[in-house]
């Protein structure tokens, strides 16, 4: 048993290094592009909050946690937009906290689509908490180290009222961390590596009443193996409702999860959704899924 807290952080130091994903992932990522791309910054007519919070592996012990807010909006007279972020990631005695700002401009191709390119930055913390650990008494694992760094994210992106595509690259500066869990990782650092956000989605308007959204977003980070989400979002709205509609969907996450996801807009301006995930690796013998959970507001169009 005094082995598994050491197991475990050599699994995270191995992760950080080379394999596993460092950025969070959302499986409502459609409602909220913003993430993962700063050019969606001021390619709508109004300002939007919304919070994406994910408990993953649900029953699993120190099962990873995401936790983030953000807001952005475009500028009334010029074709620009901004926005703000800060999102919090914890898997056991490791955290990740990030929070920045992002800038866009956006131009006119035709009369229908537009291109937008987007810059954030921001501060990050990566942290080990050995004292949730203190049990076992290991000083190789004791005591807390936080690493500061700088980090940018860049992304284009296209879009009208019927489809979107965008690109995003992720941690560009490839800062180093050093001293995790008393661990000196001076001669062979970890590196924060780059990530790539490959992303589209269009509007099927089958009725007045329903619509159809397929969407794609492949995920790429060296030398992981790229992963990619397939979703299919129905929505309906009956104009007896008003500006009121209900959606549900579907998304297959390659070599993870299974996910279903729901949810509800009042009056075109309060949103609510929920998403489940059943993975289809071994480890699904262990938890009862992953939840998401996003609500969001809109405000009124200023433009």
């Amino acid at each position: 048993m005094r082995k598994q807290p050491i197991l475990s952080v050599i699994l995270f130091l191995l992760c950080i290094s080379t394999y596993a994903q460092q950025e969070p992932q959302y499986t409502q990522y459609m409602f909220n592009p913003f993430l993962n791309n700063p050019a969606v910054a001021g390619t709508n007519k109004y300002y939007e909050i919304r919070t994406n919070n994910r408990f993953q592996w649900v029953g699993f012990n120190d099962a990873p946690q995401t936790l983030s807010l953000s807001g952005h909006g475009p500028s009334a007279d010029k074709p620009m937009g901004w926005g703000g972020y800060v999102y919090n990631d914890v898997t056991g005695p490791t955290s990740k906290l990030e929070f920045g700002g992002s800038y866009a401009y956006n131009i006119a191709i035709t009369d229908e689509i537009r291109l937008s390119g987007g810059l954030s930055m921001g501060i990050m913390q990566y942290k080990f908490d050995g004292s949730s650990l203190n049990d076992y008494q290991d000083p190789a694992i004791q005591g807390t180290q936080a690493n500061w760094a700088p980090d940018a994210t860049v992304g284009f992106y296209m879009y009208s009222y019927l489809f979107y595509a965008g690109i995003s690259a992720h941690q560009l500066l490839g800062n180093k961390l050093t001293n995790i869990g008393n661990v000196d990782t001076t001669v062979s650092p970890n590196r924060l590596r780059q990530h790539f956000y490959l992303s589209g989605g269009y509007r099927y308007i089958l009725t007045k009443n329903l619509m159809l959204e397929p969407f794609v977003m492949l995920k790429y980070m060296y030398p992981a193996i790229p992963q990619v989400d397939v979703s299919v979002k129905a929505t309906y709205r009956n104009r007896q409702w008003g500006k009121k509609e209900a959606w549900g969907g579907i998304t297959f996450r390659s070599s993870d999860a299974i996910a279903l996801f729901f949810g509800y807009n009042h009056n075109g301006k309060y949103f609510v959704g929920l998403s489940y995930d059943y993975s289809f690796t071994d480890i699904r013998k262990f938890n009862v899924g992953t939840y998401e959970v996003m609500v969001g507001l809109k405000f009124d169009d200023i433009k």
